[in-house]
């Protein structure tokens, strides 16, 4: 069966697109003038290393069974669609037209899985014990996600790492880690029923570079723990926000492995805290294997990056984890003074857009 499925956001949004058009499913990606533009003109490009293979492959989605459209947040109508994916960044929820549009998505009751490192707040509340309310602090807005039900939304752990290199057009895509999405299942099964059909369109999608069919990396995988996608969060802090530094930012591979017993030290607390929400061993990632993948993770982090570039606002994942920590009375010194850093970069950038 092929579904309707409408993208919030075109940088992760084109991936995922990308991989779920090899089922024959109709994808809109609400983005930016200039991206709706390209997109409806050129598609969406995305280059992927192969295992195996000297040359990546570059994938067009105009070569793909589905159909790939870009429009704006007031031309779609989120009722039209059979599931919708937030794949923009949480501070970006805010915005004129993106707020009305997301809210408009929670009103139409349609199954709606975010892509977000930030987790939306009503994804939080289905963990039995968290007290939720406490944790709006680290929200940018919390009440953009004031009219969602909890059981409509999920989280889909961004584990693939992709960037848009300078000089290349806005519907390019590289990706320099091609790991898996991992998303956890919707409340009710009518829902989750379909994320297992794209699972198994993702996993059976093959493509013809020229010497015959291969299969793709970057698949869609389905767990019905909805502690899975947390495991991103001991990945986050210990390596994406120990990227910024109080004047600059570094690698991601140099945040991990320039004190690697530090690193491992924050590693495994943040799993601790995932297994007092109630994750198991078995939702989360060993940090050997995250340390191992951090190797290759050669370019600061896009909130580093931001926070060099001036933005007043970023994803604060470092925050939520620390309240998180806090209602199980867990502290971890390292992590205070990452989450006092970005408090103190993005007060400075405040200051100064408030003075330009």
């Amino acid at each position: 069966m092929a579904y309707n499925i409408l993208i919030l956001g075109a940088s992760y949004g084109s991936l995922l697109a990308t991989k779920m058009l090899f089922g024959g499913h109709k994808i809109t990606m609400v983005c930016l003038p200039a991206e709706v533009e390209a997109f409806n003109g050129e598609g969406a490009r995305v280059r992927l290393p192969i295992r195996g293979r000297k040359e990546p492959v570059e994938l067009n989605s105009r070569d793909l069974p589905g159909k790939l459209s870009a429009a704006g947040p007031g031309d779609v109508n989120p009722s039209d669609f059979d599931l919708v994916a937030l794949a923009m960044q949480e501070p970006q929820y805010r915005s004129p037209g993106v707020r009305e549009l997301l809210d408009a998505v929670a009103k139409s009751k349609k199954p709606t899985m975010s892509i977000m490192n930030m987790p939306p707040l009503p994804y939080l509340k289905r963990i039995p014990g968290l007290a939720a309310e406490a944790l709006k602090p680290a929200f940018t807005d919390a009440s953009v996600w004031d009219n969602f039900e909890p059981g409509l939304l999920t989280l889909c752990s961004p584990d693939p790492q992709a960037i848009r290199p300078p000089g290349e057009k806005i519907n390019f895509l590289l990706v320099t880690l091609p790991t898996n999405f991992k998303v956890a299942r919707f409340a009710d099964d009518k829902s989750t029923a379909i994320l297992r059909q794209l699972e198994k369109d993702v996993d059976a999608a093959r493509y013809n570079p020229g010497d015959g069919p291969i299969e793709l990396p970057v698949k869609l995988r389905v767990h019905d723990s909805i502690f899975v996608p947390l495991a991103k969060w001991a990945m986050l802090l210990t390596g994406n926000y120990r990227c910024v530094t109080k004047d600059s930012a570094i690698d991601i591979k140099d945040a991990v492995h320039g004190d690697v017993e530090a690193s491992r030290s924050v590693y495994n607390w943040v799993m601790g805290v995932c297994e007092k929400l109630g994750a198991s061993a078995n939702d989360l990632v060993p940090f050997e294997k995250y340390a191992a993948a951090a190797k290759d993770l050669v370019r600061p982090s896009s909130a580093a990056r931001a926070l060099n570039n001036g933005a007043p606002n970023i994803e604060r994942t470092d925050r939520l984890v620390q309240l998180t920590a806090r209602q199980f009375g867990m502290a971890h010194p390292i992590v205070d003074r990452t989450v006092a850093l970005v408090d103190e970069r993005l007060e400075a950038n405040r200051k100064k857009a408030a003075a330009a």
